[in-house]
């Protein structure tokens, strides 16, 4: 926890220059076409950074400096131990740059310096450190065969793998892909959004620093219809990992079609219930975590509690005391660490929010708190906790997501109804079950079209367990050694020995 005050913290974002190019080869180097873009800090609309803007041609480069860099084989055929020991280095680097790194994501993408600082660095380096000391920990097999044969099973590498990652956790995703794929022994070329590219290019310099051979892991900033989708039809690569929204999704899978049949892992939109029944116990906890479900990080988190599902025996209750805690997420700038909202992360998703809240008004839901830009003399993108009740199923603001601070309340009348409101959903990445009976937590649970649940609590889990969802949220897994397997492929090796 840092001691830095409001006035500490603008001290030091006035005294940083951040590195805008993209990093190829173990060199920062501009885009081939000479482009650039600003990545403006969405607190005052002001730019932060002119960017590289690449393009085809600088995927061309990068995928061939990464091919021949993972078949150079100081990297990918280098020991799991060795491997292992240069992450190690990038955690403990990354660490030592902790204030830079959480000021630039705070910068770039308007998420409270708290939260940048003391929640995403901590788990970018936390992931890091995992998949560091589980990849020499993880071992082929042997298969049973009779005494004429001995059958072998083993993991390697992929090859060149394109990692996309999207703006709203930006260190801590980047971390979620390129660990695990660096850990099995993969060249990684990272796609930053362009409305976040900072902290990727950084941690660039630090990979090289940890000694990561030149070409393993290359930084690209760009737009995804340019750069993003040349490395998705590049032949060259053999992944593609991406956390992002369902429609670029579906389009990065066509693409992969197109060109190679690459692999691909896709995390996608989420519109998640969280179910909370009669007997959920103390409700005053309840209503302090749904809050915190959908306003942490100004509600741009894809597994956020946008859809909240009450019985309705104690909805009234329930969403009196929701507005009490909400009432306390009101926006700031993000450099004040009291801030426990920031920044929307620029105008078109400002007016985006704005679009559905307008469209849900439209529509008969009944607005109970907020609903409207806050803070907007300052020239910053600020929008307040908004709670809508009277919202059932058939609404847009219950079917799409929203990827703001506005939740959505729909009543039920016991747990069959719950579960078809839940599941009547194009998506299923999270969803919680709050109820003192165990019984009807775990069926409700096993009942729920989703990748995770999470029983009274939100958003729990650690780098132990999968993170990931099922139907239109996706498919492929972030944490846990379910996603370190993901970025290796199975070899079998069958030996004929002699019956002598």
């Amino acid at each position: 926890m840092s001691e830095h005050t409001f006035a500490d913290w603008r001290a030091l974002s006035e005294g940083l220059q951040p590195e805008g190019r993209a990093f190829i080869r173990g060199r920062y180097c501009e885009a081939a076409s000479g482009a650039r873009f600003a990545t403006l800090n969405p607190a005052n609309g002001l730019p932060l950074a002119l960017v590289a803007s690449c393009d085809e041609q600088d995927a061309e480069l990068a995928v061939g400096h990464a091919r021949a860099a993972f078949r150079r084989g100081d990297w990918s055929a280098l020991a799991p131990a060795g491997r292992k020991a240069v992450l190690l280095r990038l955690a403990g680097l990354m660490e030592r740059h902790a204030e830079e790194l959480a000021l630039l994501d705070s910068l770039d993408m308007g998420k409270p310096i708290s939260n940048s600082l003391n929640v995403d660095l901590p788990a970018a380096v936390r992931c890091l450190r995992w998949n560091a000391e589980a990849i020499d920990k993880v071992y082929g097999e042997v298969a049973p065969t009779g005494p004429d044969s001995l059958g072998l099973v083993t993991r390697e590498p992929l090859g060149v793998v394109a990692a996309l990652v999207p703006w709203n956790f930006p260190l801590m995703m980047a971390c979620w892909k390129i660990a695990p794929a660096l850990a099995a022994g993969n060249a990684v070329i990272l796609k930053p959004s362009e409305k976040s590219p900072l902290s990727a290019i950084r941690l660039a310099a630090l990979a090289r620093e940890a000694g990561l051979p030149d070409g393993i892991l290359q930084v690209l900033p760009g737009y995804g219809h340019t750069v993003g989708k040349a490395l998705a039809l590049h032949p060259e690569v053999d992944a593609l990992a991406f956390t992002g929204s369902t429609r670029v999704g579906k389009l990065l899978t066509r693409y992969a079609g197109e060109s190679n049949l690459k692999r691909t892992f896709m995390e996608c939109g989420g519109k998640s219930a969280n179910i909370v029944f009669a007997d959920a116990g103390d409700l005053d906890r309840v209503a302090r975590e749904a809050a915190q479900a959908i306003f942490y990080n100004q509600g741009e988190v894809c597994i956020a509690g946008s859809r909240l599902l009450v019985e309705n025996t104690i909805k009234e209750e329930l969403v009196e005391r929701i507005l009490h805690h909400a009432r306390a997420w009101q926006p700031g700038h993000p450099l004040d660490p009291q801030s426990p909202m920031g920044a929307i992360v620029d105008a078109a998703q400002l007016d985006g929010i704005c679009g559905h809240v307008h469209k849900a008004l439209a529509q008969g839901a009944r607005l109970r708190l907020g609903g409207e830009p806050v803070l907007t003399d300052g020239g910053g993108c600020y929008f307040p906790p908004t709670v809508f009740d009277q919202v059932h199923n058939g609404m847009a603001l219950a079917r799409e997501e929203v990827f703001g601070p506005v939740l959505a309340v729909i009543g039920f009348d016991g747990a069959d109804e719950a579960v078809a409101i839940a599941n009547d959903s194009p998506y299923g990445l999270a969803a919680a079950v709050w109820t003192q009976n165990l019984d009807l937590a775990l069926t409700t649970a096993r009942r729920l079209e989703s990748g995770q649940v999470f029983v009274n609590n939100y958003a729990g889990g650690d780098m132990t367990v999968p993170f990931g969802g099922v139907k239109q949220s996706g498919n492929g897994r972030d944490k846990s050694l379910h996603s370190l397997a993901e970025y290796s492929q199975l070899k079998t090796t069958w030996i004929a020995l002699s019956a002598g």
